[in-house]
């Protein structure tokens, strides 16, 4: 037994070792091509390219192991079956389940290891990456902001834009900007239509030129003790107006910040990940109790002027019958404060709508993060169990007919995680049930293969069916003819 376990177990290290590798090259000349206009031709030294590589291909290792495994499984048992090994060691009275004894013990190392690299290197990796990634396509300003989504890579603001100019690549249109740097817990939301970025001469400001926005601010009022003060918004229009980023701590490669990125959920671990969504889930409690106090309050009537602090609107209300209290005189101030308030009700309400949907998507991306590191261990027991029984039925070894079974179960595999996670991140599914579906619906057919394999099944033999077709049209003939 421990002969033929060593066989086995030499027979699965080889390729799996070479096929890591391969794949892991083919996955950095992906990302050397996605990122060649940001680091290629930038005066980047060779060591820094590299370097940025190396903790690229971390994050592959999600992809390139669980494939490695299925296709080194699938070659190992594939080339015993056609050496006639695997009969001989069946005939020896050890049954398929026993020869994968010693693999499958492997392939639990394997995979205890893939989960404590994704709980304590990846997430190192990845912010490491992130940063110096970052710093390196400095040099192209506009890459800070992607259309269509919250970018908050600059420490204290986030910012969004709707599109991108095509001639000038730091023209933007659309422009949200939340600014949390006040000290009283109220984002300042600047709206413009359109804007242009620039880096200031010293390198440690980027300047956001803005035109047609406008500004909304939140300020706490004052009041007494016994009453609750409401507070107060502002709203300013400007044709033109700039926006100073402090850049100063992104001005050079050896002294970036990894601190700047360590809140997102790729950069974090098991413990972190878990800090976070707590957090972010009391955050998301805290602004809709805000909201619904600070909209509540602009409902409530607030007219100081004497003989109307204690108006009430009569039960039945008949249109006019309001304006018919007012003096004539104040009518088109009353109608034009109504009316600011209720547009002021709903920017705030919007702007409220918005943040809280960015604060549930990270909670979303927490908790998607948080299954990943688990789903990257399973996944590398499950894709065994499906390449060793395919390997031993179809009993064909090399790099033929064993890859391209292998790519087409990965790619089944990979549709099937990627669609699910973007289902789980944009709120149709469950982030628990989208990170496992795959899982879950490939382990009916591990167990199918397995046992269709234990039972020496013919289920890819060409022969077979040929045989079987043949068969089926020598009875038919031989009915036509009786």
């Amino acid at each position: 037994m421990k002969k033929i376990h060593l066989l086995l177990i030499k027979a699965f290290i080889r390729p799996f070792i070479v096929t890591f590798f391969v794949v892991m090259f083919i996955l950095l000349m992906f990302f050397l091509f996605k990122y060649v206009d940001d680091l290629i031709g930038k005066g980047f030294e060779w060591y820094t390219i590299a370097e940025v590589m190396m903790y690229a291909s971390a994050s592959n290792v999600a992809m390139a192991l669980p494939l490695s495994i299925l296709l080194s499984s699938i070659m190992t048992f594939g080339s015993l079956g056609e050496n006639y090994e695997l009969v001989a060691i069946k005939s020896a009275g050890v049954s398929l389940q026993k020869a994968m004894r010693p693999l499958f013990v492997l392939i639990i190392g394997l995979s205890i290891a893939s989960f404590l690299f994704s709980d304590y290197m990846l997430p190192k990796a990845n912010l490491k990456y992130g940063s110096l990634l970052w710093d390196m396509r400095n040099k192209k300003l506009s890459f800070l902001i992607k259309p269509g989504v919250f970018n908050n890579s600059i420490p204290n603001y986030a910012m969004r834009v709707e599109r991108k100019g095509e001639g000038a690549i730091d023209s933007l249109y659309g422009i949200m900007i939340y600014d949390h740097t006040g000290g009283n817990g109220i984002p300042k939301i600047i709206m413009a239509q359109k804007g242009r970025m620039a880096k200031t001469s010293d390198g440690k400001y980027l300047v956001l030129k803005l035109v047609d926005g406008v500004r909304y601010e939140e300020t706490n009022g004052s009041g007494s003790a016994s009453y609750n003060p409401r507070q107060a918004f502002n709203r300013m229009r400007f044709k033109q107006t700039e926006v100073k980023f402090d850049f100063s701590s992104f001005k050079d490669l050896s002294r970036t910040q990894e601190e700047n990125f360590k809140n997102n959920a790729p950069m974090l671990n098991l413990k972190e990940l878990s800090h976070r969504q707590d957090s972010l889930s009391k955050s998301l409690d805290s602004v809709n109790k805000s909201t619904k106090v600070n909209a509540g309050s602009y409902f409530k009537q607030n007219n100081y002027q004497k003989g109307y602090s204690k108006m009430k609107a009569p039960a039945t209300v008949v249109k006019g019958s309001i304006l018919n209290v007012i003096p004539k005189n104040q009518r088109l101030q009353a109608l034009q404060n109504g009316f600011d308030q209720a547009e002021t009700i709903k920017q705030v309400v919007n702007n409220r709508i918005l943040e809280h949907s960015v604060r549930e998507k990270e909670i979303i991306k927490a908790r998607i993060e948080y299954q990943r590191k688990y789903t990257l261990a399973v996944s590398c027991l499950l894709l065994f169990f499906i390449g060793a029984p395919l390997g031993a039925i179809i009993r064909k070894g090399g790099l033929g007919l064993p890859v391209v079974i292998a790519v087409v179960f990965f790619l089944i595999y990979h549709i099937i995680s990627t669609v699910a996670e973007k289902s789980a991140k944009e709120g149709s599914l469950d982030p628990i049930f989208g990170m496992w579906t795959a899982i879950l619906i490939l382990t009916p057919l591990g167990i199918f293969l397995t046992y269709k394999a234990t039972v020496d099944s013919a289920l890819f033999d060409i022969d077979y069916y040929k045989q079987l077709l043949t068969n089926l049209f020598r009875r038919k003939t031989s009915k036509t003819l009786d």
